[in-house]
């Protein structure tokens, strides 16, 4: 599956974000267990009821999920390991793809070529992406003491 997937991703409406709702809601009960796998039951087309044994941890992920489809936002689940392209890296990061070609080339994010074009994994991206984060709110951090050292936004007169 590649990012361009994305693109024709359809946004839940009034219905499934209801659902997701309350499937939600029914789900946190069985997320506090310690328990590594639970039970749950669904039902088929001819309503007979089958259960399936899941990690926990699929169920968390389900409620991300869920969560997510409850705010009206479309979901997709990448892999880790997949390879996307230097558009879909570029589309996933909000920068151009000169800037990431660039980012590549300097080694900043890892990447392969097959043939001449470049590929990046996708936890590569998500490793870089919360460096930068992390390096945004220590900036923001620094700027925010700075500010109150030299008393400046301490009150609308």
């Amino acid at each position: 599956m590649t990012l361009a997937d994305l693109d024709r991703t359809m946004l839940p409406g009034d219905k499934e974000i209801a659902a997701a709702v309350e499937s939600r809601r029914q789900l946190a009960a069985f997320l506090s267990t310690k328990l590594e796998t639970q039970r749950i039951e669904i039902v088929d087309a001819e309503q007979r009821p089958h259960t399936l044994q899941l990690p926990v941890f699929a169920l968390r992920l389900l409620d991300e999920i869920l969560s997510e489809l409850a705010m009206g936002n479309a979901v997709k689940i990448v892999p880790t390991h997949a390879e996307l392209t230097t558009q879909e890296g570029a589309d996933l990061l909000n920068v151009s793809r000169p800037y990431l070609v660039k980012l590549l080339d300097e080694n900043v994010i890892p990447h392969t070529k097959v043939g001449r074009h470049r590929r990046v994994k996708f936890a590569d991206l998500m490793e870089y992406k919360q460096r930068r984060d992390a390096e945004s709110r220590q900036a923001m951090d620094e700027l925010a003491a700075q500010a109150q050292e030299l008393g400046m936004g301490m009150g609308y007169e």
